[in-house]
């Protein structure tokens, strides 16, 4: 029961890693190590790290890791300089390799490369702890992967080589290339024989140990370190790597970067080409010769006054000549950067340069117009044409239309040239705000559209409305009509007049009922000027009397 309930609460933790063994979650551990027994009791498990936690323990590591980087590039740097000191000083003859002294210093280079390699391997430990904490899983050997392993024998080769304390010694046979004798004890023809000691071999690979500047460099780093850019780079899916720094100090300070780089290059290799080439030749044994065959093979010259003799110095120099041409293209691509104009440079520099070309564009079109009434002044307004005059202006005329096109074309390169990146988008800018401009207008004319349907709606209705309001105005002034007529003749009043539903809402007429008006014997019959005539549309009447016609409606 105790299982099942463990493994509910497994399944329904979300933050249990899918990879390793969690602590609190021991069952597939304990299962395994009883043959395949049921998980009885989970008591002693430990409590689940939060997140506050982690990030308190990652930046604790962050922390110890950058020290103890700084650690191993102290002894690796400490190794080489004792390294150094302990061959130039044999080299000079103050003692021999079998000498206390010599013995002294390198055991002080095998202390320090044992410090050295205990450094490393706690660095890759650290790793593999942060690994641990940011993929929640509590397994080390989950981080142990086959590129780790192969990068931590890597590392550990590299700085475990170093001069073991000791006289032990080997026979180096050379051929020399730029003498034409034989020097020591002599095999062949041009063939040289010497023992020379193994802290030749053993010393030159110590340079390796150089690599620690770039991991200190990158574990120093603001870029590395800051919150706040570590949080950008994660969001642009960009790695903090030393490529990275590198690739940004070229950025910052190009000029500083690669001139430390030369001189750090150009020393080492001339050392270690004095090393390699000391015991075979008189003329490298001097270290200012050594750095003068680097220096010419680094500028790729080449000169063949110092040449090298033995497999070991010729690698050096192929290596020095591969390096020496990286650098040199380095070098052209910063100055070219230091050379070119920047924005605001290039911006003055094209308003100055198109100034200039419409000043001499309106120059060329004066001219072109001088020329023109000058020949036409002297073949037209004069009464003796002088045929070298017209030629001298009619050549100065084609010269000034040959100085208008240059200046146009002139005028043409300058805009393509200013066409830059920066130049589109000041452009798109440009059109984005027309476009805005546009859109500001548009949704203005769609404004005043609305209101004019809405005007044309209202007007549509009042159209609609006009003939029942002009059918309520003729049946007023149909009524009014009525009452003058019955106040004019009371005996009128009792015919009975036509219903006004006769009267068409939309007629466009006056209503052709007539009523005839008997003759009153109080009021005389009015005169023919004051009577209304009668309509056209109106029937004749059927009585032989003919009553007197009906007033017209007032207007």
């Amino acid at each position: 029961m105790k299982a099942y309930s463990g493994g509910r609460e497994a399944t329904e933790e979300a933050g249990v890693a899918l990879v390793g063994v969690h602590s609190e979650y021991p069952r597939f551990g304990e299962e395994r190590a009883l043959g395949g027994g049921t998980y009885k009791g989970g008591g002693a498990a430990k409590h689940k790290p939060n997140i506050g936690y982690r990030l308190g323990r990652r930046k604790a590591l962050f922390e110890k890791r950058k020290r103890i980087s700084d650690y191993a590039l102290v002894m690796g740097m400490f190794g080489i300089i004792i390294m150094v000191i302990e061959n130039e000083l044999s080299s000079a003859g103050v003692y021999s390799k079998a000498s206390i002294y010599s013995q002294a210093l390198k055991t002080l280079i095998s202390m320090s490369t044992v410090i050295l390699l205990g450094l490393i391997v706690a660095y890759h430990a650290l790793e593999v702890q942060l690994f641990m904490i940011d993929n929640c899983a509590d397994d080390w050997r989950i981080a142990m992967t086959w590129q780790r392993i192969a990068q931590i024998g890597l590392e550990l080769s590299i700085c475990a080589v170093h001069p073991i304390p000791g006289q032990y010694t080997f026979t180096w046979t050379t051929k020399l290339a730029n003498k034409g004798g034989v020097i020591g004890v002599e095999v062949g023809t041009m063939y040289k024989q010497i023992q020379v000691p193994y802290d030749v071999t053993l010393s030159l690979p110590m340079f390796l140990r150089l690599y620690l500047i770039c991991r200190v460099m990158l574990l120093h780093s603001k870029l590395f370190t800051d919150a706040s850019s570590r949080s950008i780079g994660a969001l642009n899916r960009i790695n903090f790597n030393t490529r990275f720094v590198l690739k940004t100090l070229m950025t910052i300070c190009p000029g500083t970067v690669l001139l430390v780089f030369m001189v750090s290059l150009w020393i080492i290799a001339s050392w270690t080409l004095r090393q390699c080439e000391r015991f075979h030749d008189e003329e490298h044994a001097n270290l200012l010769n050594a750095m003068w065959l680097i220096a010419i093979t680094f500028l790729s010259v080449g000169f063949g006054d110092i040449v090298p003799n033995t497999y070991c110095g010729r690698g050096i120099a192929v290596s020095t000549g591969i390096m020496g041409a990286g650098c040199t293209a380095l070098l052209v691509a910063v100055v070219s950067r230091k050379l070119e104009l920047t924005r605001a440079e290039k911006h003055v520099h094209n308003f100055m340069m198109d100034t200039q070309l419409t000043k001499r564009l309106k120059n060329a079109a004066a001219n072109v117009l001088r020329e023109t009434w000058l020949i036409y002044k002297h073949t037209r307004l004069v009464k003796r044409v002088h045929p070298g005059r017209v030629r001298t202006h009619q050549r100065k005329f084609l010269l000034a239309i040959y100085a208008l096109r240059k200046v146009k074309m002139d005028q043409r390169k300058l805009m393509d040239n200013a066409n830059t990146i920066t130049d589109m988008a000041k452009t798109q800018n440009t059109v984005y705000e027309i476009v805005s401009d546009m859109s500001t207008r548009q949704d203005s004319i769609e404004e005043r559209l609305t209101s004019l349907e809405e005007k044309l709606s209202s007007l549509q209705e009042q159209v609609n409305s006009l003939p029942d309001m002009m059918a309520r105005c003729l049946q007023q002034c149909w009524e009014r009509a009525e009452q003058r007529r019955n106040f004019l003749h009371p005996d009128a009043a009792a015919v009975p007049t036509p219903p006004a539903a006769n009267i068409s809402p939309y007629a466009r007429t006056i209503p052709t009922a007539t009523h005839p008006w008997p003759p009153s014997p109080i009021l005389q019959p009015t005169a023919r000027a004051h009577s209304a005539p009668e309509s056209a549309c109106a029937p004749s009447p059927a009585p032989q009397t003919s009553p007197a016609p009906r007033p017209p409606l007032p207007s």
